[in-house]
């Protein structure tokens, strides 16, 4: 009898035991885990928290390059981009290469994947083809397009016929930007739908096959469905990726704005207010309108992503 009434009272304290050694596991776990964070999070705060700071400060002074004598002047920088002109002009050509890259490259990259995925000699060989031009830098992707889109010795004209000034006329500048961004940087969204061909399961095509469905019925009600979750996330990646478009467009106009401004991105509009017209708190202000737009992309996906798996539930 005495041992049986002891139980329960033994109980509450057994409990209370576990949970105090589950807190200090817990504090311990923490302390340990927090030493391997910790050059993280100097390093993200150094050069990702610090700067935007310091970005938000410059925005709302006159500072130029030299750094010294910049005084507030408030909110008169972010007056005068909302009424720039070449500013808007500049978002416009970010956005129009966005609205040309994001649909070919999507497409394009699907198309490679179901190639490579399916193709049963030299598989290695394409996979290998298809991705190699990502790996190459942004100086050589864009000079080796450059000589590909020269009116007299390029390959373009010359294979197809064309008299084209790709690089000379403004109807074809960004045309030509993008060709090489597609070319360039396929690569990246292909291996992501290459990953996720081989992650469907092949039993679902054996009993599509068993039930009369043809290759694009297999497709279209398998396939595709099966890689929503990945062509949203390479839609979402490419967004963001063309928005900040810079790098082929500079290098194949040799840092020049292309034929009537018609290649000026917005990163390239920034850059030259801030090193060139010395116009550091100015860009910096335009630099922070561009981070809430790309932002508010982000942050729309999110809000989008959230909504669908809340619907599939």
């Amino acid at each position: 009898m005495t041992t049986t009434s002891a139980q329960p009272a033994l109980a509450p304290a057994t409990a209370k035991a576990a949970t105090g050694t589950g807190t200090v596991r817990r504090k311990q776990g923490f302390q340990h885990g927090g030493w391997f964070v910790a050059p993280f999070l100097v390093l993200f705060g150094l050069f990702v928290i610090w700067p935007v700071v310091r970005g938000l400060y410059l925005s709302v002074t006159d500072a130029n390059i030299s750094g010294k004598g910049a005084s507030f002047i408030g909110l008169d920088n972010y007056r005068e981009a909302l009424r720039d002109d070449m500013l808007w002009d500049s978002l416009g050509h970010s956005a129009y290469f966005t609205l040309l890259v994001v649909p070919c490259i999507t497409v394009m990259a699907f198309l490679l994947a179901m190639l490579a995925h399916h193709i049963e000699r030299g598989k290695w060989l394409w996979r290998l083809c298809f991705f190699l031009p990502f790996l190459l830098p942004s100086t050589v992707a864009g000079n080796l397009w450059e000589w590909l889109f020269n009116p007299t010795a390029g390959m373009i004209n010359h294979v197809f016929g064309l008299e084209t000034a790709w690089l000379a006329d403004a109807s074809y500048a960004m045309l030509a930007v993008v060709i090489c961004t597609l070319w360039w940087t396929a690569g990246f969204s292909f291996l992501l739908y290459l990953a996720a061909l081989q992650g469907i399961p092949a039993h679902l095509f054996e009993a599509a096959k068993l039930d009369g469905a043809n290759a694009w019925h297999r497709m279209i009600h398998i396939t595709l469905p099966m890689l929503r979750n990945i062509t949203g996330l390479v839609i979402a990646l490419q967004i963001l990726a063309s928005l900040q478009i810079f790098d082929q467009a500079v290098v194949m106009f040799d840092f020049e704005p292309g034929p009537e401004g018609a290649t000026r991105t917005y990163v390239q509009f920034t850059l030259e207010e801030g090193f060139t017209a010395y116009r550091v708190g100015y860009a910096s202000a335009a630099s922070i309108i561009f981070f809430v737009i790309i932002a508010s992309v982000a942050l729309a996906r999110m809000w989008l992503l959230r909504n669908r798996e809340e619907g599939a539930r």
